[in-house]
C-alpha cells in the first residue's frame, strides 16, 4: 500500500507570494495579469501562531484576490518576529511561496501530511474558528503547504464573485 500523500488532501487553491514590494507586486497582478479586485486585510490578528513550535508575535498583512478559480495571496509582515515569511524574505527568495489547500479535518491533515514526511513549520489558529499549519514538503523554497480549516468560506467565495466580470477599476479594496 502506498505511503500517504498530501495531494490526497484535496485540490490546491491558492498561491501565495512574499514579495519585497507588495504594491509593486499588486500593480503587476491587477494591471499586467488583470486578476482582481484584490482585498486587503491589514495588520491580521491571528491566535496562538507558532513558528516550528514557538510562539510568534507575527505583524502581517495580506491582499487577496482571484485570477479565475485560483486565490492570489500577497503577504506583507511588518515585523521581525520569527516565521515563514520573515525566513523567506531574508533568504532573498522570489516566485511562490507556499500553496493552500482546504479541509473539514486539520488534525486528520496534518496526520496525513506527517505522514507523507512534512514538517510543520508554523501554525495559527483563526478567531472565530479554524487554523491553518503550514508543512515543509522538502523540496527546496516555494515548497510549503498551506493546510486551511474555516469554520465559514463566505469571504473567500464573495472574493471570487468580485473577480468574475471585474473591470479593472477599484484594484485594492478595504486598503
Amino acid at each position: 500500500m502506498m505511503p500517504p500523500r498530501i495531494a490526497s488532501l484535496g485540490t490546491v487553491m491558492q498561491l501565495a507570494y512574499v514579495p519585497a514590494d507588495i504594491d509593486a507586486a499588486l500593480a503587476y497582478w491587477t494591471g499586467t495579469i488583470g486578476a482582481g479586485p484584490f482585498f486587503w486585510m491589514g495588520h491580521v490578528a491571528m491566535d496562538d501562531i507558532r513558528y516550528r513550535g514557538e510562539p510568534s508575535p507575527i505583524d502581517f498583512s495580506m491582499a487577496i484576490g482571484y485570477w479565475g478559480d485560483i486565490q492570489i495571496e500577497l503577504i506583507a509582515q511588518h515585523n521581525d518576529a520569527p516565521s515563514i515569511y520573515k525566513a523567506w524574505r531574508d533568504a532573498g527568495h522570489e516566485g511562490v511561496h507556499h500553496v493552500c489547500i482546504c479541509v473539514d479535518d486539520l488534525a486528520a491533515a496534518q496526520a496525513t501530511a506527517e505522514q507523507a514526511g512534512g514538517i510543520v513549520v508554523q501554525s495559527l489558529n483563526v478567531p472565530g474558528g479554524g487554523g491553518a499549519i503550514y508543512v515543509d514538503t522538502g523540496g527546496g523554497p516555494g515548497t510549503l503547504v498551506e493546510i486551511l480549516s474555516l469554520s465559514s468560506y463566505a469571504g473567500f467565495a464573495m472574493m471570487r464573485d468580485a473577480a468574475r466580470g471585474w473591470d479593472g477599476r477599484d484594484p485594492l479594496r478595504g486598503r
